[in-house]
């Protein structure tokens, strides 16, 4: 296991020289030519109409900023090997020219950006202006209302009491706890910020005994047709003296009191009123049975725990795994930081997109001079600049919001457009609406990357972008191009941003055959699960669960549950 301490220091705080990088270093005396750029672009964002929180711009060398990098903006995370890794990556990657780090904002309150202190005046201006577009959108965007506006503090508290949990526990044992929760970090509700799941399910239940136990005290007669046993088809004689007395009935509750599970699953057998001779015919037994056996099974299904399917994996384990305190605070911990990194991967397309649309506008319509327009345009088309085998979310954010606004400028919108099937008059038609700024800054608020394209991304759009679906030809041995049809195209595109690409997986049962057994399952939306991924992640549940963990599956068009004991994999077919 690699130790992150030999390969970058556990946080920026732990430099050679022992002093903060961000506060000490004499690369962050910030020049005074980018603060009187800061504060032109901070004006000409506002006249815009973009609202933001205060921006603190830090500049940085390449070591620092690839450090920072490596803990995903922020100055100082937990100890683990993986920052070490990521570090490494980053670094290796500048030196051979392969990637170069503009610029990173952090969604907190006041923002931090960092920029690259190599970087010509030229960049710095577009990073700077870039940097706003995305302030405004953390601080408008819906999908980030609930993260917290003190992230830094907060990351800076995560670290500290996970290095504490490290001295005092041990570093392996805190990192191999550790490695486990990271693996299963993607095993949360994207939903639960704005449904609250577990009010709803325990006000329904709550109404449902209420209900039940109202029911029971009016309902007690032992006359009374439809509460009748079970097995006894008479019923109860409307003779004197039929009924039992009360010492009878107050015995037979006592008794019940301690019924076995089969007793308290009786169904009532709900009988119509019918003479003997007819009532084979109005009370078939099939039916009776049928209907019980149903009843049972929901009566099953409502003691089954969890009561229903649970998303928030790890919350779920959180409440009930078999953790130690400390563990159980270490996966408290990265399940809140998963919290907060969720709407930036919900929201990847339109935060750049909005970040991009806003910087083109300020550097051409109020920052850029002559001499500097070449060296824009090349870096903006390199920030643009589309991908073989991947959408660039830069390119298809900003070209949809310029489409949106076009259309809402024009009024290409509404019934009677939609209606229109004549090409040339939907190519030339232009209401003079003018409402293009308003409809783009209302988007930028409600939408995340799924409903984004869902509602916008229209045939015209992928016809102007020229999109098509591309797969490999066996026999030519190349890659071509297989389909240009529209619905195809957006099926594809929402395919990858559901759940962000990652598996929906649910809690279905933590007493699995009664056996306390963790059983899961996944959501499948037409795409396999990987194979040697599942086995992995399967390994690491069963460790928090300490029993058996089953996942239930579709594979190649088969139901199949993959299990782990703690000692070996096992597969079973379930069609």
């Amino acid at each position: 296991m690699i130790r992150r301490r030999d390969t970058v220091p556990w946080g920026p705080q732990e430099s050679k020289e022992g002093k903060n990088l961000l506060k000490h270093s004499p690369a962050q005396k910030f020049p005074s030519e980018l603060k009187r750029m800061k504060y032109e672009i901070q004006d000409h964002a506002q006249e815009f109409g973009l609202d933001f929180f205060p921006v603190i711009f830090e500049v940085l060398d390449y070591q620092e900023i690839n450090e920072i990098a490596a803990y995903s903006g922020f100055p100082q995370r937990y100890p683990h090997w993986s920052f070490g890794m990521q570090f490494e990556e980053v670094s290796k990657s500048y030196a051979y020219g392969l990637s170069k780090i503009y610029e990173m904002v952090i969604n907190n309150d006041p923002c931090y950006a960092y920029l690259l202190k190599c970087n010509n005046l030229i960049d710095q201006k577009l990073v700077m202006a870039h940097v706003y577009g995305h302030c405004d959108f953390f601080k408008n965007n819906l999908y980030f209302s609930h993260t917290s506006r003190k992230m830094m503090d907060e990351m800076a508290n995560h670290a500290t009491r996970i290095q504490r949990y490290a001295d005092r526990y041990g570093t392996q044992a805190v990192e191999a706890f550790t490695d486990c929760c990271l693996s299963l970090e993607n095993l949360i509700d994207p939903h639960a910020t704005f449904i609250k799941r577990r009010d709803q399910d325990g006000l329904a239940d709550q109404s449902s005994i209420t209900s039940s136990g109202s029911g029971h005290e009016n309902g007690s007669s032992c006359c009374d047709q439809d509460k009748t046993p079970a097995g006894n088809s008479a019923g109860c004689s409307s003779s004197p003296g039929s009924c039992p007395p009360a010492e009878a009935k107050a015995e037979t509750r006592e008794v019940d009191l301690f019924a076995d599970d089969e007793d308290d699953e009786r169904i009532p057998d709900r009988r119509l009123h019918s003479k003997g001779y007819m009532d084979r015919y109005i009370n078939p037994p099939e039916f009776l049975r049928a209907r019980a056996e149903k009843l049972k099974a929901r009566r099953r299904e409502k003691k089954r725990f969890p009561e229903t399917p649970e998303a928030d994996v790890l919350l779920f384990l959180i409440e009930n795994a078999p953790l130690k305190n400390w563990q159980r605070d270490v996966l408290s911990i990265l399940r809140e930081e998963a919290y907060y990194f969720l709407p930036q991967g919900q929201t990847k397309i339109m935060n750049e997109g909005w970040a991009t649309h806003w910087h083109s506008r300020i550097m051409t319509e109020k920052i850029l001079k002559d001499s500097e327009v070449v060296d824009y345009a090349d870096h903006h088309s390199g920030t643009l600049g589309g991908g073989r085998t991947h959408i660039n979310p830069y390119k298809l954010g900003v070209e949809l919001y310029r489409e949106i606004e076009e259309r809402w400028n024009k009024g290409r919108f509404g019934k009677e457009y939609e209606e229109c099937d004549d090409l040339r008059v939907r190519e030339n038609w232009d209401r003079k609406a003018g409402l293009g700024r308003e409809k783009i800054f209302e988007v930028r608020r409600l939408y995340n990357d799924l409903t984004f394209i869902d509602t916008f991304l229209t045939e015209d759009f992928c016809r102007k972008q020229r999109f098509f679906v591309y797969g490999q030809d066996e026999n030519q041995r190349a890659w071509v191009i297989q389909n240009r049809e529209f619905p195809q195209i957006k099926k594809i595109i929402l395919d990858s941003l559901t759940n962000m690409g990652h598996p929906i997986i649910k809690v279905m049962d933590a007493n699995f055959e009664n056996r306390g057994d963790l059983l899961l399952l996944h959501q499948h939306e037409t795409r396999d699960l990987k194979w040697d991924f599942s086995r992995d992640t399967l390994v690491n549940l069963q460790r928090l669960w300490k029993r058996p963990v089953h996942v239930e599956t579709v594979r190649e068009g088969k139901k199949v549950r993959l299990t782990f004991d703690g000692r070996e994999h096992r597969e079973k077919l379930l069609d």
